[in-house]
């Protein structure tokens, strides 16, 4: 292969001699990343990605080899994680709307909005309201993406890790971040703090738990996505604000 200036680029012998690159920044992005995401499976991609570097760079673009191949490694490790992580950008944006404008009306009720005044700050029915969170059903209390933001700026879960392990999910867990999440879950509406007890303590299905609160599954599924908004909303805000 040739680049620009006529230089001959041997692909194999760069991929080797490169790949030590790779596994360095796969290494650094799984240190954030909970411990289910494989870290080979990190390097496969970031791979992938000094390929494309090396098959798309030109010696014309002014920029070192390095510099150029680590922004497509990266870029291929992210969007590995997103092809992962099968729920939608677009519900995931309806979700954090909900996170926001619950957020928002719990500082200025100072307590957790009705299902009502969420879709009214909103501006949209209860029903479209009710449909937005059918849809999000599979909505997560945290993503790898939680902790850390894509510029590489620090994310509001970041605060809740003191160290860099290697599994922050266990660090979450062993921090205050437990504390903070059993007082969110404490704070919740009656009816969604018992939905929570069933599913994460109990390990009840959503049709085993709508038998139990004399609900149909779907109502379920609302509940659930809207008390992991609500969950979500509150840790954001104790990072933030730094209440214990």
């Amino acid at each position: 292969m040739y680049t620009a200036k006529g230089k001959t680029l041997n692909t194999e012998q760069m991929l080797k001699q490169h790949a030590s690159l790779v596994k360095k920044m796969a290494y650094q992005l799984k240190s954030k990343l909970p411990s289910c995401v494989e870290l080979d499976d990190l390097i496969q991609a970031g791979m992938i990605g000094l390929m494309d570097a090396i098959q798309r760079y030109e010696d014309t673009h002014g920029a070192q080899f390095e510099t150029y191949a680590s922004q497509r490694v990266r870029g291929a490790m992210l969007d590995e994680l997103r092809g992962a992580d099968w729920l939608p950008r677009g519900i995931r944006k309806n979700m954090r709307d909900i996170e926001a404008a619950v957020q928002k009306l719990e500082q200025r009720l100072g307590r957790p909005p009705t299902e009502a005044e969420i879709a009214k700050h909103m501006n949209v029915s209860l029903d479209d309201y009710f449909d937005v969170l059918s849809d999000c059903q599979g909505h997560q209390l945290i993503y790898y993406e939680d902790f850390q933001d894509e510029d590489g700026s620090e994310h509001f879960l970041d605060r809740f890790v003191d160290d860099d392990s290697s599994d922050p999910m266990r660090s979450l867990l062993e921090s205050d971040f437990r504390d903070a999440l059993m007082a969110c879950i404490d704070r919740l509406p009656e009816r969604e703090k018992i939905l929570m007890g069933l599913y994460y303590e109990q390990e009840l299905n959503l049709k085993e738990i709508g038998a139990i609160m004399n609900v149909s599954e779907s109502r379920v599924c609302q509940l659930h996505s809207q008390a992991v908004a609500r969950l979500r909303a509150s840790l954001r805000e104790r990072a933030w604000t730094g209440v214990a």
